[in-house]
């Protein structure tokens, strides 16, 4: 009896790409107003975000975390308002995500995906029950990572009145 063993096949070579440019997730500082402005500027001017000014990134800075890239420039902003429970209504704690954005040159390589998650886990750590979101997009990342369409209602009273009808965006939640 003679044992023949098949000849392995010969795969066809790829081109080995090097892959997204690495970065890192860290809180925004106040001296990142001018980036923050920057980077959201062109998503304000299509209305895919409100228009913020550098003082409003300054002062509110601590809401935020960005996607830094190896040279320093900041790719990607995600705001995380915290709102706190009302015992009268019964509303738990919940979290406001807003002015997310990635760079166009870093779109679909996990950019939005690592910010999404970091502001999770900030939700969690503020012990917060619910995440919402306003989006005038597909809103497919949020729906992808457990939110789904959510009555305005529900949202924090505040944020939800400062909503744009003339925007018409969609309302997302995802209970923590």
């Amino acid at each position: 009896m003679i044992t023949v063993m098949p000849r392995p096949a010969t795969l066809p070579r790829v081109a080995h790409s090097p892959g997204p440019a690495p970065f890192s997730v860290r809180p925004a500082r106040p001296s990142d107003a001018a980036a923050l402005a920057a980077l959201s500027g062109p998503f304000a001017r299509s209305a895919a975000l409100r228009e913020r000014s550098r003082a409003q990134y300054a002062s509110q800075s601590g809401d935020f975390l960005v996607a830094e890239a190896l040279d320093g420039s900041l790719d990607g902003c995600l705001g995380l308002s915290l709102h706190p429970g009302d015992p009268v209504t019964g509303r738990g704690a919940a979290g406001v995500l807003y002015n997310f954005c990635v760079a166009g040159h870093r779109q679909g390589g996990g950019m939005g995906a690592r910010l999404l998650h970091a502001a999770v886990a900030r939700a969690r750590s503020h012990s917060l029950r619910t995440l919402f979101t306003a989006t005038t997009g597909s809103g497919r990342l949020f729906l992808r990572h457990g939110f789904a369409p959510a009555c305005p209602n529900l949202a924090p009273p505040a944020w939800a009145q400062s909503l744009d009808p003339r925007r018409n965006a969609r309302v997302l939640a995802r209970a923590l």
